[in-house]
Parts: C-alpha cells; structure tokens; sequence
C-alpha cells in the first residue's frame, strides 16, 4: 500500500492543529482559572481591611448591672455599618443533661449562660435578654447597653443566686458581634473581662 506523503503532511499537520488547538483551550482554562483565584484573594484581603474593628468595655459594674459600651472605631473608609446586631454566647458547657431534669429545649436554649444579659426589653434586646439589634453605627461613634447579671432560671430547682453568681464570678461576658455594610458581612467574636463584684 502507497500512501502519498502529502496525504501524510495533511494528517500530521491536523494533528498537530488539534494538539496545539487543545493546549490553547488548557492555556485559557487555567489563565481564566488563575484570574478568578487573584480576584477571589482580592476580594478577601479588601474584605479583610475593611473588618470592623470595635472597642468594647463594660463599665458601671455593679451587683446587679453593667453597660456595655462599643465604640466603631474603625476603619475610616468605611463610615459606617448599616446592620449591627450583638448576642449574649454561652459558656462551652453541654447543657442537653438538664433535659432529663425536668427543662425543655426552649429554656434551655433562650436562658443565658454566662454572667450578664441585656436587659430585655431596653435597647431594643429581645425577652430573654440574649440579643439587640439591629441598628446602625458610624466610625468614630458609639453606644451603652444596660446588662443585668443572669439569674438562675425559675426551673432551675435548688438553684439559688448567690451559688448562681458565684458560679459565674469573674467569667467573661461572650459576645458575637454581626456586621452588614452594603452587601459584605463579618460574624466577630469577642470576650470581655466581667470584674468580680
């Protein structure tokens, strides 16, 4: 069998196409993949710079009441925070014991573990005194919340304050802070010191 050598020129010179064609396409693919991963970098190191960054203290401590004070205080660029929104977090004990005793999953969860609670009712704080927010804030300014100290629950059988209180002496008041500006968002968590009293 005779096979001319230009035939031969031709089938190479498509193979070659198809190699060189195909090794385009790998090229773009992992150009375009390349771009998209600086822009997501990018994109989180803006983010990044642009975290809220508060200071925060309680202040007016007493035996029964504090303020929380948080102050924006940076970064200028972004001016301010739209959507603010602060919750009372719990200590890390696993309370899901206390339902064999009697509690449900309800007190459970709406009861703050820890040494204070907003004050429900002020400052916009939900019933049980775990939330407040939302509401707005410009760098360079801020804002009190009222906190009581927690109380033992009312199902909580046994319990009295003092043992309560003692129980929470000295713990710190955890608090996870939610930020919305425009369409980024920061979830941060922050713990301050609750002098004894």
């Amino acid at each position: 069998m005779n096979i001319p050598w230009t035939d031969v020129g031709a089938v190479s010179t498509a193979g070659l196409g198809a190699v060189a064609a195909w090794g385009a396409w790998l090229a773009a693919h992992r150009s375009a993949r390349t771009a998209e991963t600086l822009k997501r970098i990018e994109r989180d190191r803006r983010h990044e710079e642009r975290r809220p960054q508060f200071d925060l203290s309680l202040g007016g401590q007493s035996h029964e009441h504090s303020t929380l004070n948080i102050h924006l205080i940076g970064p200028d660029e972004l001016g301010e925070i739209e959507v603010v929104s602060i919750r009372v977090d719990d200590d890390d004990m696993d309370r899901s014991n206390l339902l064999h005793g009697g509690a449900t999953r309800e007190q459970i969860t709406n009861h703050v573990w820890g040494p204070f609670k907003f004050t429900p009712g002020a400052d916009r704080a939900d019933e049980h005194g775990r939330a407040v927010g939302p509401f707005e804030l410009k760098v360079g300014r801020g804002r009190p919340f009222q906190m009581d100290r927690t109380r033992p629950g009312s199902w909580m059988d046994g319990r009295t304050m003092d043992h309560w209180q003692e129980e929470y002496r000295g713990h710190p008041v955890r608090l996870v802070i939610t930020c919305r500006a425009g369409d980024e968002e920061w979830v941060l968590a922050r713990a301050l010191p609750s002098e004894p009293w």
